[in-house]
């Protein structure tokens, strides 16, 4: 993967990480925000396909994937990332054994 294919990727996942963190202020409730990052992420996806020259995908349902799993990386990195800070917050994992 050379750094062209590398930044299609990324700039997708940085757009949709934008868009999520968009929809957190809204009254939209945030079980959705995964479903709108992997549906804006195929469409970019389909996107980048037909407008880069070095997208890493050979056909329109392989850029549809990529775009969908560089989406929704947003939301996982997100999660990594308040895993991290909150467990150097709380001490722990940030819930103890029964609370939920």
């Amino acid at each position: 993967m050379d750094t062209g294919t590398m930044g299609s990727v990324v700039g997708i996942t940085v757009i949709c990480y934008l868009v999520a963190m968009a929809v957190r202020i809204t009254p939209l409730d945030r079980k959705w925000i995964p479903v709108i990052c992997g549906g804006l992420g195929g469409l970019l996806g389909i996107l980048g396909f037909f407008t880069m020259a070095n997208y890493p995908a050979g056909d329109i349902l392989s850029a549809v994937a990529v775009g969908i799993v560089s989406g929704l990386a947003a939301t996982g990195g997100h999660q990594v990332y308040k895993q991290v800070i909150g467990s150097k917050d709380t001490g722990g994992s940030g819930k103890g054994e029964g609370e939920g």
